[in-house]
């Protein structure tokens, strides 16, 4: 009797030791996020794959494909880092800065098209896709002056990610846009 109690009490032990898979859906039956972690080694892969899918999405739309540009590049990840210290996603700067003024910071000549940015644990084609749902963002994605794009992020210890990505014409050389140009009399 003091047997069978015994492998019955082991038995009950063991299976209450066994833990319950966790669940991978969220409440509303959608997956929940993975944090998406960005080593160094993928920098390169993860702008040339920003480029190739937005070179895909323009050519789609019949806009012209763009270029990455190593000063918007630099423009794009200084702003990265900045909204992270100011948590908050906006196209403004700690100091002020717009844009057009971080494009100017990087002596980059060609003219503003626009920049999208975003907040997010998501992959750059993720948040492509999110920047291709919202019309204010795709128009920008889309804008047929751009020829040069820069695309940069900063992620945070526990993987929030900043992306900004910036795009320009490049063919305006010595003419950076304004935010209220003058017009010449």
């Amino acid at each position: 009797m003091y047997r069978r109690s015994f492998l019955l009490g082991v038995l009950a032990t063991g299976l209450a030791a066994c833990e319950a898979p966790q669940a991978s859906v969220g409440p509303d039956g959608l997956p929940l996020p993975q944090v998406y972690r960005i080593g160094a080694q993928d920098a390169d892969n993860i702008q040339f794959r920003m480029l190739d899918s937005l070179n895909a999405l323009r050519q789609a739309s019949g806009a012209g494909a763009v270029q990455l540009n190593s000063q918007l590049n630099a423009a794009a990840a200084t702003h990265s880092r900045d909204m992270s210290v100011q948590n908050r996603p906006w196209h403004f700067g700690s100091d002020g800065s717009s844009p057009l003024d971080r494009l100017r910071r990087v002596g980059y000549s060609g003219s503003l098209t626009g920049e999208t940015i975003s907040e997010t644990y998501e992959t750059e084609l993720e948040t492509l896709a999110a920047w291709m749902r919202e019309p204010n963002t795709r128009a920008v994605l889309l804008e047929a002056d751009a020829t040069e794009m820069g695309f940069a992020w900063f992620q945070e210890s526990n993987g929030k990610i900043w992306w900004t990505l910036v795009l320009a014409d490049g063919t305006t050389r010595g003419v950076v846009a304004q935010a209220n140009p003058v017009p010449l009399q």
